[in-house]
């Protein structure tokens, strides 16, 4: 981190509202690579970087959360190449980024079905996360093999055994106790949902988390990201007033509830709302 670097920090710190969980849907390798000849594999490899940068600001930002979303259940349909290219990738980058992520106080998590993995890949990683497990600085939250559709539905099919068992009645069931049941359990929402490479969709990506986050989409290429894009998605961030269903009026006197108390509870500040809920 340069002086100039560290003055833009600073200036973020102080506006405050810092989003708590950023999430990443790393997207556009393939098309980076194809655009100078290069096979897609180069792509993601070319990618390391940008991620291992994008990790040290957020946690030279003291953002609590970072995930990034690095294979979806649906890309084991490509072709098996570039899967088996991806798990390799996967099991360099743990070994390789492991003494990185200590000194950096970084704890590193993973959500999805993991069973899926390559057994070298999955054991690689595995080790990683227990490596880390006492780190108090960045959550580092790997989504892999991970759709938003088999999250809702795992959970609802802990709940069901649940209830099954007699351990949960139907009327106990709320937003907490289902939160609880997802793949991300214990974790704060994303307050901020950045996309790379253009395309403005969701991709099945945490569809219950991603319920009230702000959306920011930029054409830059996953490679070709730079702090400068992350801290330009900050400042947008910043620039918005959250509401949660609730009117601006509500929110700026600190009144929504008819006791005082602050809507949103997440602590995080006002920032306007792009709600993907029908309020």
């Amino acid at each position: 981190m340069n002086g100039q670097d560290a003055e833009i920090q600073k200036a973020l710190k102080a506006q405050g509202n810092l989003p708590r969980h950023i999430a990443i849907i790393m997207d556009g390798n393939g098309r980076w690579a194809q655009q100078r000849g290069l096979r897609r594999s180069e792509g993601h490899r070319s990618a390391r970087e940008v991620v291992r940068d994008t990790i040290r600001a957020c946690g030279e930002l003291e953002i609590d959360v970072l995930t990034l979303f690095a294979f979806g259940t649906d890309n084991w349909k490509r072709p098996w190449g570039e899967v088996l290219s991806l798990m390799q990738l996967l099991r360099d980058a743990s070994v390789q980024e492991l003494s990185e992520l200590q000194k950096n106080n970084v704890r590193l998590m993973v959500t999805g079905d993991t069973d899926r993995l390559a057994k070298q890949a999955r054991g690689a990683l595995m080790f990683a996360i227990s490596r880390t497990a006492d780190n108090t600085g960045l959550t580092l939250n790997l989504a892999i093999s991970y759709d938003g559709r088999s999250d809702i539905i795992h959970a609802v099919r802990r709940i069901a055994a649940e209830v099954e068992r007699g351990v949960l009645r139907s009327g106990e069931i709320d937003d907490a106790v289902f939160a609880r049941m997802l793949y991300t359990k214990g974790l704060p929402d994303p307050d901020l949902l950045i996309r790379t490479s253009g395309e403005m969709r969701l991709s099945n990506f945490m569809l219950w988390q991603c319920a009230y986050s702000e959306l920011w989409f930029t054409p830059v290429l996953w490679p070709d990201f730079g702090r400068e894009n992350l801290y330009e998605a900050i400042r947008n961030y910043q620039s918005r007033e959250r509401r949660f269903g609730r009117t601006g009026a509500q929110i700026h006197t600190g009144t929504a509830d008819g006791d005082g108390t602050q809507p949103g509870g997440n602590g995080n500040g006002l920032v306007k709302q792009v709600d993907l809920s029908a309020g």
